[in-house]
């Protein structure tokens, strides 16, 4: 059997190195496949570590094979980062293993099988109409139609539903796997037994004392990388992006791009730009992304856009039967070289830029050194 994870071990932590043993405890002979974010993270921030030290620790950590999760996936919704990540495992992957405040798995089932009614568009637009932010428009929609909404009322569950909801859209094979998650999410203080990944964050950016909280095999030792580092990297973007360049970015719908763009060239910090944007409308984290995306030079197009690859950043000997297998699927090959298309220089990009965030300037990756496992049917 084959399991996979989508991740983004920002740090890998206890409560990480726990879901990977849980997994093998339950299938001892089976493989570990995690599908990691790269350079980037989710809530539109950079990585705290480049994504060559976090692969490494994941397969000192159990895994055994990691993938990088491409970029615009990275920068997505909890929806389109779930439909991605299952896109990519759903090709060779047996079981989908995620955390979540409940592991009843029947009941976030029960609440992606509403979300993908017909019945539930029609009431989720007329909520968003009556001013309502997607997550609380969501929420009203869903107990409209009889349903259980706290199930989204915490995020590690909003990303499980996601996950459950588009292994039934793509009509993925994968069985979905739930794991308690214990402890909060985003408990600003580290909790000895299950860390939250933002507890951890602040103890390495303060210079407090997060060894504890990680896996000692897991060697997380580097230059540390924080969005206040690159911010007069990021301003100087916005500041000379064009009218155009900000019309093109995702998320900008319903004018949220003028509004960006005007504050923008006001304003002389991200937090006054984003204390100034946000309304209750609008997510924070959306901002945060948005904000990210224009400064990698991610359209709306590149978003929707399909990725032709996936890169492998790591692997152990058994991994090397997950990628064998893979490529018999004939979804991956191997083509052990950079490749001519506009994705791969949009990721270059983002590689050079990252160095930016680091506490100590370094140099961009050297893409080159990195194997390329690219999926076929996609001009």
């Amino acid at each position: 059997m084959i399991t996979g994870i989508i991740c983004e071990y920002n740090p890998l932590h206890l409560g990480h190195k726990k879901q990977i043993d849980w997994v093998k405890a339950r299938d001892p002979e089976g493989l570990v496949v995690c599908l990691m974010s790269g350079n980037y993270v989710q809530r539109g921030k950079p990585a705290i570590f480049d994504k060559m030290l976090r692969a490494r620790a994941a397969v000192e950590c159990g895994a055994d094979l990691v993938l990088e999760l491409p970029l615009p996936y990275c920068l997505s919704s909890a929806e389109g980062f779930a439909a991605g990540g299952v896109s990519v495992l759903g090709k060779f992957c047996d079981r989908l293993c995620f955390g979540a405040e409940t592991d009843n798995v029947q009941v976030l089932q029960d609440i992606a099988q509403a979300l993908l009614s017909k019945d539930f568009k029609p009431m989720l637009t007329e909520q968003l109409e009556n001013g309502l932010s997607f997550p609380a428009a969501r929420q009203a929609a869903l107990e409209r139609m009889g349903q259980d909404a706290s199930v989204l009322s915490t995020p590690n569950n909003i990303l499980a539903v996601e996950y459950c909801k588009a292994i039934i859209a793509q009509g993925c094979s994968m069985k979905p796997m739930a794991i308690l998650r214990q402890g909060d999410y985003h408990d600003p203080v580290a909790d000895r037994e299950n860390p939250s990944a933002t507890a951890v964050r602040a103890l390495m950016e303060n210079g407090g004392v997060w060894a504890d909280f990680v896996p000692s095999e897991a060697h997380l030792h580097g230059n540390l990388h924080t969005l206040e580092q690159g911010e007069r990297a990021i301003l100087a973007k916005l500041r000379t992006m064009t009218d155009e360049e900000f019309a093109a970015l995702p998320y900008g719908s319903e004018g949220l791009w003028r509004k960006l763009m005007h504050e923008s060239r006001q304003k002389a910090t991200l937090e006054e730009i984003l204390t100034s944007v946000k309304s209750k409308r609008y997510t924070r984290t959306r901002l945060d992304r948005m904000i990210m995306c224009a400064f990698l030079g991610l359209t709306e197009q590149d978003l929707n856009r399909p990725v032709p690859y996936v890169r492998v950043l790591g692997f152990n000997d058994r991994g090397r039967q997950v990628l064998k297998l893979a490529r018999q699927t004939g979804e991956f090959y191997n083509i052990g070289q950079t490749v001519d298309h506009p994705y791969q220089a949009l990721e270059t990009r983002a590689g050079r830029l990252y160095g930016l965030f680091a506490a100590v300037p370094e140099a961009p990756d050297v893409e080159s050194q990195y194997r390329v496992y690219y999926k076929t049917g996609i001009d």
